[in-house]
């Protein structure tokens, strides 16, 4: 396995925020209603991971260490691994498994149906995320992948639909989403590993 302290720290990082928020609602420090605060939380720390991954391959152009890709994928799947835990909040805490409440809460609330097809979205790309879907699907797995720019897109509408009233935090995450996509424009992409070799020779 290469770069395995990276993996390790990232395996630790993603593990400890959801046993830190669990610590948290034990010892009654969440406020009045815990479980919201563990399912917004785990939402945003979905968006955040899917963020973080994305980060890795303009990392890795600019300082040609390839450590950057080979964690592309662990990040990916913490993304889908918070989102998991973010609707099973939402379940337990907010409808206490009454299915019927879905049903209400789903015409009432279309932000629900748009955080469900990110969900949908995330749930392919784990599933496709291995080697033997790489070699199974060929060319067409870089095509299945680019589905986590609609999969971001998603997110961010969904977000936005929640935090309407404070939009400064989504400003952020949407304006870094921005950029990240930008630097994936051919033209800028090219532009940014001219960069980073540079930046290797010069050393």
């Amino acid at each position: 396995m290469r770069y395995p302290w990276f993996r390790l720290a990232i395996f630790l990082i993603g593990c400890s925020f959801p046993l830190w928020w669990l610590y948290e609602a034990a010892m009654s420090l969440l406020g009045p209603d815990p479980g919201k605060v563990m399912m917004d939380r785990l939402g945003l720390g979905a968006l955040i991971f899917l963020l973080i991954s994305l980060c890795m391959t303009p990392f890795q152009k600019l300082t040609g260490w390839p450590g950057w890709i080979v964690v592309r994928r662990q990040l990916g799947l913490w993304a889908f691994a918070y989102i998991v835990l973010h609707v099973l909040a939402y379940l337990f805490f907010i409808l206490g498994l009454d299915w019927g409440q879905l049903a209400i809460e789903l015409r009432k609330r279309p932000y629900i149906i748009v955080g469900a097809l990110g969900l949908l979205g995330l749930l392919v790309l784990a599933v496709t995320s291995n080697r033997y879907s790489q070699r199974r699907l060929g060319a067409r797995w870089k095509k299945l992948h680019r589905l986590v720019y609609g999969v971001l897109a998603l997110g961010l509408l969904h977000y936005l639909w929640i935090v309407r009233s404070d939009l400064e935090e989504w400003a952020f995450y949407a304006a870094l989403g921005v950029l990240l996509l930008v630097l994936r424009v051919p033209v800028v992409a090219r532009g940014l590993g001219r960069v980073g070799r540079r930046r290797i020779n010069a050393r």
